[in-house]
């Protein structure tokens, strides 16, 4: 809090004088004054965004004041990223397509993390996937702060339940730049007629009312949130990719940042990590039981085995060689980093499945 005391010690007089100031007279200017821009609809996130701020400012003894921007009114994603990259803005939050952030396409391959125990230890700090995506975004220009996590990923659509390939005959799914998640669709839905359309997320609600897409990928917080449900009659629990967001700041910025400071910010993203998947976490059974009251709205819950044989049909070793190999052979040569991930994130998975 600003101190509305300041206290005057003279000591060469040998006495000591309080003077009340006015508040405007004496609040200290911070020394460092950033903007965040959050380009989605997401009540939840936009609590840890908040706790983050202020952990920042009280961690940093207020040298830093964060304004945060919620609901895309500083820009939508793209417009978000590239002021970020460019410095105009400070700090954003995103989805790294590969398009913008070539190793992005590791933040979200198919199949690779399969519950809340996994995502906690993967991109955690020092976990094998924050390592990568810190890697990916310092190439263009950022410094990852911390990941947010909502869950993992469905298929939501108005024609019919989805538990199996065929199941996809003739349906028109939106897609985005997550080009690991594409081609996990293409392989499950090959040769069924199903036809991919590109659509901003924005776009998903009045995609469906009107009928210029069938089905989403999309997930428990989106389907209450940002009413998914509304517009769909089915959700099958695929959970064949696992939704995470990145928080990253300008590098330059951060490069330029005192030790003390960048300390102060990371223990406050740190903490905030792990707030966030405190509330992601609680939060996704009042979703789950807000859907199953709906009228006119189905949960599908897949057995084991029909997901076993959607991960088999999506083909993920082919996957990871055609988008995750090369850049990975590019940003670390010669470590056999994609063989070393796929490892590790396997134990993850059988580790937090026990």
């Amino acid at each position: 809090m600003k101190k509305l005391l300041n206290c005057a010690f003279k000591s060469i007089a040998l006495s000591a004088a309080c003077i009340v100031l006015p508040a405007t007279a004496i609040a200290a200017e911070s020394e460092y004054t950033w903007t965040f821009s959050q380009p989605w609809t997401r009540p939840i996130a936009d609590t840890v965004y908040e706790q983050f701020i202020e952990k920042v400012s009280d961690y940093s003894n207020g040298r830093i004041e964060i304004k945060l921007y919620k609901n895309g009114l500083y820009g939508n994603h793209s417009e978000t990223f590239h002021a970020v990259q460019s410095g105009s803005t400070t700090i954003g939050a995103f989805s790294p397509y590969a398009k913008i952030v070539p190793g992005g396409v590791l933040n979200w391959m198919p199949w690779s993390i399969t519950s809340w125990e996994a995502a906690e230890v993967a991109y955690a700090p020092d976990g094998p996937l924050y390592n990568v995506l810190e890697t990916a975004y310092n190439e263009v220009g950022m410094h990852t702060l911390m990941h947010i996590s909502q869950g993992a990923y469905g298929i939501g659509n108005t024609v019919r339940p989805i538990r199996k390939t065929e199941d996809f005959k003739n349906l028109k799914i939106r897609v985005s730049g997550s080009i690991g998640l594409v081609r996990a669709l293409q392989g499950m839905g090959a040769n069924t007629g199903m036809t991919l359309q590109t659509l901003p997320w924005s776009e998903i609600y009045n995609g469906l009312s009107r009928g210029v897409i069938d089905g989403n990928w999309t997930m428990w917080p989106s389907l209450v949130d940002e009413r998914h449900a509304e517009v769909s009659k089915y959700f099958s629990d695929i959970n064949f990719a696992w939704d995470n967001q990145n928080v990253a700041i300008n590098k330059e910025v951060w490069d330029e940042l005192p030790k003390d400071l960048q300390d102060a910010v990371s223990q406050a993203a740190e903490e905030s990590q792990i707030y966030s998947n405190k509330l992601h976490r609680e939060a996704e059974d009042g979703y789950i039981n807000t859907l199953e009251k709906m009228d006119g709205f189905t949960i599908v819950r897949l057995t084991e085995g029909e997901r076993d044989a959607l991960r088999e049909a999506s083909n993920v070793k082919a996957i990871w060689s055609e988008l995750a190999d090369p850049w990975l052979e590019k940003a670390f040569p010669g470590q056999n980093m994609s063989s070393k991930l796929q490892k590790q994130l396997a134990e993850i998975n059988e580790s937090a499945s026990q």
